[in-house]
């Protein structure tokens, strides 16, 4: 019988740069790819997100000969069967830094399951990047960032050549059948598409993103979000690509935030839904109700953060300069914690990612490490005027406000036929919101977060 490994996929749904994949097939003359679905996870995992992995699925598989199996249950009792079925004396994956991934990982070790580790979702693993002057973990973005490039990361790893995989069991092939939810139109999935979208992006947007990057209305970004979170791509692909102008750089330094956030909640895993800066626990915070409301349905009375929560729940996905206004208007024109913006994002991103997700809103909200100071409070008009300037972006999202032209439509109580089709009023004054969010700060007497709690 011819010797075998088992590759289990997980958030790397591909076959090009797979470092996993390769230690597999130089491990045994056969792979059996398998991917496990956790009834638990599946449970709390949004519909567009569960959407979104079934046809990722589909795609990897067709890469994989249709030998890809698919099973549901328990990941210890899987494996173990998998392994005494086929002989597999190795098991392969990409090493997993989150905290629920992590800890899977230790408890089937501890159920006498050898994993073997090659590679990981990131060009620089967590970890790995810490001051030179005393070894401890870095707790702000730009010397992270310095010392990144510093470190630096291997080349992309190469594509097999041929991919020996076993015959799939047609039992278990159990490929689930989420539909996305009417009315959604989200991007597509699988590694193709993603390599594809990057080529588009190389072509058309690339040069001019440090400027394109943050309007709201163009496709001035790349879209790889989705395909990083679930390693459709690896960051090392994207790396390999870029030279030294400013636009260039400006997307190395987003890949960094993303491997940055990372780093973070490695080093405090407590970050995931609690305060890295415990003393903003202590604010003054309203509890939410209709305004809450309002807010996740893109009802708040004001374009550009209705638009951006309209396109959330229309396409899984938004774009990155209305995360951080719909963030700010959350937290500091509603006072509300942090926390309800996150698990409603968890719900409705199908980019979800558990490190990026949690310190972006942290960011905005001013607990987070490398934090944006608590007294800066996005102006939603404001931010609408200057990043979708000319109102195509809340016009696309928000056809009551279609009749109104140019970079009026940021400010509808200023139009005589403004609310002719039933746009709803403002729910807050931000003006005095702000006053009251500055005034709470004042409070608890921190403008500046406090180092984390170890």
């Amino acid at each position: 019988m011819a010797s075998r490994s088992i590759l289990w996929f997980r958030r790397d749904l591909r076959i090009g740069d797979h470092p996993a994949l390769n230690a597999a097939i130089e491990a045994g003359e056969e792979v059996v790819p398998v991917y496990i679905l956790d009834p638990k996870v599946i449970k709390d995992t949004g519909s567009k997100r569960l959407a979104y992995l079934a046809q990722s699925l589909r795609e990897l598989d067709k890469s994989l000969g249709n030998n890809l199996q698919v099973i549901s249950g328990d990941e210890i009792k899987i494996l173990k069967e998998l392994q005494k079925k086929y002989n597999a004396g190795s098991v392969h994956i990409s090493a997993d830094y989150e905290p629920t991934g992590a800890a899977r990982d230790a408890k089937v070790e501890a159920a006498g399951i050898e994993l073997t580790r090659t590679g990981s979702p990131y060009a620089v693993a967590p970890g790995r990047v810490r001051k030179p002057s005393d070894d401890t973990p870095y707790k702000v973005y730009t010397p992270f960032y310095r010392a990144w490039l510093l470190h630096g990361w291997r080349a992309p790893a190469p594509t097999p050549k041929s991919l020996p995989t076993v015959d799939a069991d047609s039992a278990n092939r159990n490929f689930p059948d989420w539909k996305m939810p009417d009315g959604v139109t989200a991007t597509d999935a699988g590694e193709q598409a993603a390599l594809a979208r990057f080529k588009v992006f190389q072509k058309n947007g690339l040069a001019n993103y440090d400027v394109a990057r943050n309007l709201a209305a163009i496709d001035g970004t790349s879209k790889m979000s989705a395909h990083l979170t679930y390693g459709e791509v690896h960051p090392r692909t994207l790396l390999a690509h870029l030279g030294e102008s400013k636009a260039h750089e400006v997307y190395r330094k987003e890949i960094a935030w993303r491997e940055f956030y990372a780093d973070v909640l490695f080093h405090n895993q407590h970050t995931e839904t609690d305060y890295y800066a415990p003393q903003f626990a202590n604010m003054r915070y309203d509890k939410p109700a209709d305004q809450f409301k309002a807010w996740c349905e893109g009802k708040t009375g004001y374009p550009f953060v209705d638009a951006a929560m309209r396109q959330l729940l229309k396409e899984g996905w938004m774009h990155n300069r209305t995360r951080m206004v719909v963030a700010s208007f959350l937290v500091k024109d509603l006072h509300l914690e942090w926390q309800l913006g996150e698990r409603f994002f968890r719900e409705h991103l199908i980019d979800y990612d558990v490190a990026s997700n949690a310190h972006g809103w942290q960011w905005t909200a001013g607990c987070g490490t490398d934090a944006s100071p608590y007294y800066r409070v996005f102006n939603p008009i404001e931010q609408g005027k200057r990043f979708d300037e000319d109102g195509d972006y809340v016009r696309r999202y928000v056809p009551e406000l279609s009749h109104i032209s140019g970079v009026a439509v940021q400010e509808p109580w200023e139009q005589a036929d403004g609310y002719k089709n039933n746009y709803p009023k403002r729910i807050v004054d931000h003006a005095a919101e702000r006053i009251e969010s500055l005034a709470r700060l004042d409070e608890i007497k921190a403008s500046k977060p406090l180092p984390p709690i170890k």
